[in-house]
C-alpha cells in the first residue's frame, strides 16, 4: 500500500457520507464554553464522542481537569517506536454561540446542512470539522498501514479556545513531560483562499485599548451650553485620531511592528489577498504605505476601532453628553513591544492635549511564530505541494490570535498550522459552514503528511 491509498482512502470517507455523519455527531453537541449551562455538553463532547474515537484509532486517552475549576482537557497518546518522530497535535470542542433564529432558511445550527459545496452547522469550521479532517486522516494511514501510523502521536483537545484558553498555558506546562514532540501540527483558522492550501507558522497578538472620557454627569442643553462646555465624543474623536489617521495608518511609532524583513516580504511576494464575490472588497489606498495587501494583513500592526459610544444614538437628545467610550484592538507581530502599551498610548495623549483620555488595556493575546529557517517549514510545504499540486501559501502568521504561544514558546516546539476553513466560512457568525471541496482536499492534505512523517526514519 501507498501514499496515494493512504490519501484515496481519506477522500472516501468523505465520498461515503461517513466524515459527514461523523461530523454532524459532533456538530450536535451545543458546546458553547461562553454559556456556564452547556458546561455538562462541554464534558460529554470529550468523554462520550472523542474518546471512543481516538480509542478505535489506538490512542490511549484521559480527561484532565481544568486547574482553575473551569472546561476540561482531553490527551490522547499513541506510542509507536521511540525513534520515530512524535508529533503533538491541537483542536478545541467549544464553539462560539448558536445563534439559533438568526441562519438562512431559519438553519437548525445543531446539525449539519449540505447544500451544494456547502455544510453548514456551528462548529463546522471552528473547529470540530477542522480536527475531525485531522482525526479521518490518521485513520486512513493507519488502516492503509495494516494496524500502524509510522510515527508518535499525541493530540491535546480543550474546551475553551472561544474564552481565550484560559487554563491552556498551565495545563501545558504541567503536562510537559507527556507532551514532549518534535514537531507541533494543528488546523485552525482560515487558509489564505478556498483554491489556496496554507501554512502558517504562527500568530498576531491581540490587545484591546480601552479609552474613557468622563467630564461630568448627565448631559446639558447644547443650545444654552454648546461653546462653553468641552465635548466628551468630540474629544475621544480627535484623541483616536492621533492613534490611526483616517486611512487606517498608524500615528505612533511605538504602536508599529519592527522593519519588514527581506525574508517575510520574499515569503509573502506571491500571496494575493483577493476576496471571494460573497467576502468583502478590499478598501482602497487604506492600510500602512508602501505595503502589499499581504503584508498589511501578516505582517503589520493595525489599530482597528471595534466600538464607540457617547449619548444615545438610538434616541439622541439635543444635549452634549458627559461621557464618552471607545474599544480599540490593537493586532500585532513578533517583535512588537507591548509590555507597557497603555502606558505608551497614555503619555502620547497627554503630550497632544488629552490627559483627560483614561487608557486601560485589558484581553492580552500573545504573538509568536516559528522561524523561516526551521526545517520543518520546508518539509510541510512540500509535503502539501506533493499532495496537491500546489504550492501553498507560507505565511508567518495568522492575521488573527490563536494560543501558539502555548506550543512554541512554553513547550519550545516548532509550529505548523495547517488550515482547512476559508475565510468566507462565517465563523463566529450565523451561516457557519465548510466547503465540501476544501474538506476533500484537507483530507488528502492530512494524509499525505501523516503518511510522510511514517516515512521519515528519524526526526528533523
Amino acid at each position: 500500500m501507498t501514499r496515494t491509498d493512504a490519501i484515496a482512502r481519506a477522500h472516501h470517507f468523505l465520498h461515503s457520507g461517513e466524515f459527514l455523519r461523523e461530523l454532524d455527531r459532533r456538530v450536535a453537541y451545543q458546546t458553547e464554553s461562553q454559556n456556564p449551562e452547556k458546561r455538562d455538553a462541554l464534558r460529554a463532547y470529550l468523554t462520550d464522542d472523542l474518546q471512543p474515537a481516538f480509542s478505535q484509532l489506538d490512542f490511549a486517552t484521559r480527561l484532565i481537569e481544568s486547574p482553575t475549576g473551569k472546561n476540561p482537557y482531553l490527551l490522547a497518546e499513541y506510542r509507536e517506536s521511540a525513534s520515530a518522530p512524535t508529533v503533538l497535535m491541537y483542536g478545541h470542542g467549544d464553539v462560539v454561540d448558536g445563534m439559533v433564529g438568526e441562519w438562512r432558511d431559519n438553519l437548525d445550527p445543531w446539525r449539519t446542512t449540505t447544500s451544494g459545496n456547502r455544510v453548514y452547522g456551528r462548529g463546522t469550521a471552528d473547529n470540530k470539522g477542522q480536527h475531525s479532517i485531522n482525526m479521518s486522516a490518521l485513520r486512513a494511514v493507519r488502516e492503509t498501514r495494516g494496524g500502524r501510523l509510522g510515527f508518535n502521536a499525541k493530540f491535546i483537545v480543550e474546551s475553551g479556545e472561544e474564552i481565550g484558553s484560559p487554563d491552556l498555558r498551565q495545563v501545558c506546562e504541567q503536562l510537559r513531560g507527556e507532551l514532549k514532540a518534535d514537531l507541533f501540527l494543528a488546523s485552525d483558522g482560515p487558509r489564505l483562499s478556498a483554491d489556496r492550501p496554507t501554512l502558517f507558522l504562527g500568530c498576531r497578538g491581540g490587545i484591546r485599548i480601552h479609552l474613557d472620557v468622563n467630564l461630568r454627569e448627565g448631559s446639558h442643553h447644547s443650545g444654552n451650553w454648546g461653546g462653553v462646555l468641552a465635548n466628551p465624543a468630540t474629544i475621544l474623536a480627535s484623541a483616536i485620531a492621533t492613534l490611526v489617521d483616517g486611512k487606517g495608518r498608524l500615528q505612533v511609532d511605538q504602536l508599529k511592528p519592527p522593519r519588514l524583513s527581506n525574508q517575510i516580504r520574499s515569503a509573502l511576494a506571491d500571496v494575493k489577498i483577493e476576496p471571494m464575490p460573497d467576502e468583502p472588497a478590499l478598501s482602497e489606498n487604506w492600510g500602512e504605505e508602501g505595503l502589499s495587501a499581504a503584508e498589511r494583513l501578516y505582517a503589520w500592526n493595525t489599530l482597528e476601532v471595534l466600538a464607540m459610544s457617547s449619548g444615545n444614538i438610538e434616541k439622541p437628545a439635543n444635549a452634549i453628553p458627559g461621557h464618552a467610550s471607545a474599544i480599540l484592538q490593537l493586532r500585532f507581530v513578533v517583535g512588537t513591544r507591548v509590555e507597557n502599551i497603555a502606558d505608551v498610548i497614555r503619555a502620547h495623549l497627554h503630550e497632544r492635549g488629552f490627559p483627560m483620555v483614561e487608557v486601560q488595556a485589558t484581553q492580552r493575546f500573545a504573538a509568536s511564530r516559528t522561524d523561516f529557517d526551521s526545517p520543518w517549514v520546508n518539509w510541510t510545504a512540500e509535503s502539501i505541494r506533493k499532495t496537491t499540486g500546489k504550492p501553498p501559501a507560507v505565511l508567518p502568521n495568522f492575521g488573527g490570535s490563536l494560543p501558539n504561544d502555548v506550543f512554541s514558546d512554553s513547550l519550545g516546539l516548532p509550529t505548523m498550522w495547517v488550515p482547512h476553513s476559508y475565510p468566507g466560512c462565517s465563523q463566529h457568525a450565523p451561516d457557519e459552514h465548510i466547503l465540501l471541496s476544501v474538506t476533500e482536499e484537507a483530507l488528502g492534505i492530512m494524509a499525505g503528511l501523516f503518511w510522510d512523517l511514517g516515512e521519515m526514519p528519524r526526526p528533523l
